[in-house]
């Protein structure tokens, strides 16, 4: 059954352009970074990092986030699944994520709803900012090759 909102966020995920990340973009990126690491229930990032090693860190060819602000509107999935689809295209025989926070429930029903599966879990290997250490997932996904 599809939930309510959910057929507005897939209109508006089917608007999204997904592209690479320009040097006009640095500013926006790091006010996006420094929002998401601030909360302290994602990622591992020190939230006094500086502005130039987050920089430095985000504008590499595997990383990704968006603005809390953003979040509920199917831009996460969409940008999933363009990951997906790319390296499917690319050939690429599975994906793993090596370090889900256990308490990031949407990106638990995200990756579990793309077809993820826990293959391990890391007992306490997270600092949550409000709730001390929590298990972290080992997520892995069987791709299909695109024909």
């Amino acid at each position: 059954m599809t939930r309510p909102n959910r057929r507005k966020r897939d209109r508006q995920s089917r608007l999204l352009q997904i592209r690479r990340a320009r040097k006009e973009d640095r500013e926006t990126i790091w006010q996006i970074f420094h929002a998401v690491v601030a909360g302290g229930d994602t990622y591992v990032f020190d939230p006094n990092i500086s502005r130039g090693k987050a920089l430095a860190y985000w504008l590499g060819p595997k990383t990704r986030c968006y603005s809390p602000s953003a979040r509920g509107r199917g831009i996460g999935r969409a940008m999933a699944e363009h990951c997906l689809h790319e390296a499917r295209r690319l050939g690429f025989r599975a994906m793993q994520f090596n370090f889900v926070v256990a308490t990031n429930r949407t990106a638990l029903r995200l990756w579990k709803d793309l077809g993820f599966k826990i293959v391990g879990t890391l007992p306490g290997a997270f600092r949550h900012s409000r709730r001390g250490f929590v298990d972290v997932y080992v997520m892995y996904l069987r791709l299909r090759p695109v024909v």
